[in-house]
């Protein structure tokens, strides 16, 4: 009994050193297993020179609502994302102050009134006695001068009631053009100050991009230029036109500021999406770049290379200094020659010392 059992036990040793065995000639085979790849060439913007400059999505006709007065938030009839008219009802403010105000405004403006009128009739009666010459030039003049301070004390008292009138419009913020609400920045029973903004509101019917561009190449920009414009959460390129350069950099760190209006739109395209605007320019040796697609890229920690295929049929990576996006495509500063190939795709993992077959 004790004979088979040991029999046994070889047995299976024997199996798993043979199964062993088996695996590391299949990773042995793995290793040596040839990679189909495809490459590419390195390519240049030279029969197409154009700068790239990054830039924010921006509505044309956006504003900040904001109110003259202070006082606690009351009513806010919109949530973000509501489409408004203009003139609708967006906020209140409480106006119990300005209320009162008015009701006493209101009773000055009876008082006023009252003694405008009682002057008016004894202006009018010493008026018709001096013609009579029954009253003397000096009682008509007093008489006169009461009359005029009575009308200017109205006078005073409807223009009061007009401004106060006019603080209720302070106190009820409504939409100054037909749009949807993009921001809200207060909540209702929160204090409102003056200048502080409660309401974002922006027309998403057109939109431009804010780009900014260096010193060095905003000559190079001009007015009315077609330019493309690259929405890479969207992955489009839309048509634009530049309508506005700036003339000064004063404030904006050496940048100029680059207005561009787009001319076409698509669905979902938003206020503050980041974009890449292409300029065209002249053909000029400084404006060509070397380029390649951003997904042939190999990135390991803060280290971004490529593989290339050496000349016994084997990947090599290469690291590499990258410049600017374009689009779906990298500027390569070193680490790749003008009409270098690389491996832009591979039918399986590469690794340095790879095999690899050329289809």
């Amino acid at each position: 009994m004790k004979s088979l059992v040991l029999n046994i036990i070889v047995l299976i040793a024997l199996i798993t050193v043979f199964s062993c065995n088996d695996s590391e000639k299949k990773i042995k085979a793995d290793t040596t297993q040839t990679i189909a790849v495809r490459v590419s060439s390195v390519s240049s913007n030279a029969d197409n020179p154009f700068l790239s400059a990054s830039g924010k999505v921006q509505s044309e006709n956006s504003a900040n609502l904001s109110t003259r007065m202070m006082g606690h938030v009351q009513n806010i009839y919109v949530k973000v994302g509501d489409k408004v008219n203009k003139g609708q009802l967006l906020l209140s403010v409480n106006n119990a102050d300005i209320s009162a105000k008015l009701a006493q405004v209101s009773a000055s403006i009876t008082e006023a009134n009252a003694a405008y009128k009682n002057a008016e009739k004894d202006y009018f009666r010493y008026k018709s006695l001096f013609n009579d010459n029954s009253a003397s030039q000096k009682e008509l003049d007093d008489i006169t001068a009461h009359y005029n301070m009575a009308k200017a004390r109205l006078e005073a008292a409807n223009q009061m009631k007009n401004e106060v009138q006019a603080q209720f419009s302070y106190a009820n913020i409504r939409a100054p053009f037909n749009g949807v609400i993009s921001n809200k920045f207060i909540n209702e029973g929160d204090m409102a100050n003056p200048g502080m903004p409660l309401l974002e509101i922006e027309s998403p019917s057109s939109f431009q991009v804010m780009a900014m561009v260096p010193e060095t190449e905003i000559s190079q920009i001009k007015k009315n230029t077609d330019v493309n414009v690259l929405i890479k959460s969207l992955s489009a390129i839309l048509k634009g036109k530049v309508i506005e350069v700036s003339s000064s950099a004063k404030n904006t760190g050496g940048q100029y500021l680059v207005k561009i209006k787009l001319i076409e739109s698509i669905e979902n395209l938003r206020s503050g999406m980041f974009a890449t605007v292409q300029f065209p320019t002249e053909n000029t040796n400084e404006m060509k770049a070397l380029l390649i697609p951003t997904s042939a890229l190999v990135n390991k920690g803060e280290l971004s290379g490529i593989y290339t295929v050496s000349q016994s049929n084997t990947a090599v990576l290469r690291w590499l200094r990258l410049g600017r996006t374009y689009g779906d495509k990298v500027e390569i500063l070193s680490g790749l020659n003008a009409d270098e190939s690389y491996i832009e795709s591979a039918e399986g993992k590469l690794f340095n010392g790879a095999k690899v077959t050329i289809q």
